[in-house]
């Protein structure tokens, strides 16, 4: 098969709007992978254990169980109890569950490395739990683990696919469909190859500038 430009002018557009659905979900699965992985980690650290047991065995769970199963109960299991998403805001919640577990261990490797001093010292000069962890535990824990967040939102760029297993229209989905339309596969696959490629590359440019800005704001 030889590469045909004039096609794959024409099916740049639709391309381009499978790719927008793709970083829409890895922008919105990032914003709750972040926010719960903290949620759970703190959860996890609490000295209630009615609280943090429960919490390690769901982290546990998620992290042991396959991103495409999590896709289909939610799809399937969450109108059974009368909650309706469409495709897309499912496949968002199921990214977004399954990426906290993996960030909320990140999250406590970061809060393993605080010396026990800084807990004590915050606790003599008075700080309630909310301002020991946003004034001295978190400026100090998060940004040596930046790198490591980074690494699972590229992940999460190389597991939208999964998406099309409920019918959302991301990038390679809309690939494989202009593939079966006109019999032509090399095309959109090696424009989807290098889109994914780029928009990684360009993840990781925002990880390590991300990364460089925290150095310098603590220095």
């Amino acid at each position: 098969m030889i590469w045909d430009w004039s096609y794959a002018v024409d099916i740049l557009p639709e391309l381009l709007r499978g790719l927008v659905v793709t970083v829409e979900a890895v922008l919105v699965g990032t914003i709750l992978a972040l926010a719960l992985g903290l949620l759970w980690t703190v959860c996890r650290r609490s000295p209630r254990r009615w609280l943090s047991y429960p919490t390690s065995l769901w982290v546990e769970f998620v992290r042991s169980t396959p991103l495409l199963v999590q896709i289909y109960f939610l799809f399937y299991m969450l109108p059974e109890i009368g909650l309706t998403l469409s495709p897309l805001l499912t496949g968002l919640l199921a990214l977004g569950i399954h990426y906290s577990a993996y960030t909320s261990e990140v999250y406590r490797a970061g809060l393993n490395t605080v010396p026990r001093g800084q807990w004590d010292a915050a606790r003599a000069l008075n700080f309630s739990r909310y301002q020991t962890y946003r004034h001295v535990i978190f400026p100090q824990a998060i940004p040596p683990v930046i790198p490591a967040l980074g690494n699972y939102v590229i992940a999460m760029f190389k597991d939208t696919p999964m998406l099309s297993a409920i019918t959302v229209l991301e990038l390679l989905q809309r690939a494989k469909i202009l593939g079966k339309e006109s019999f032509r596969f090399l095309e959109p696959l090696t424009l989807v190859g290098g889109m994914y490629l780029v928009a990684s590359l360009l993840a990781g440019v925002g990880v390590a500038w991300l990364e460089r800005r925290l150095a310098m704001d603590k220095e």
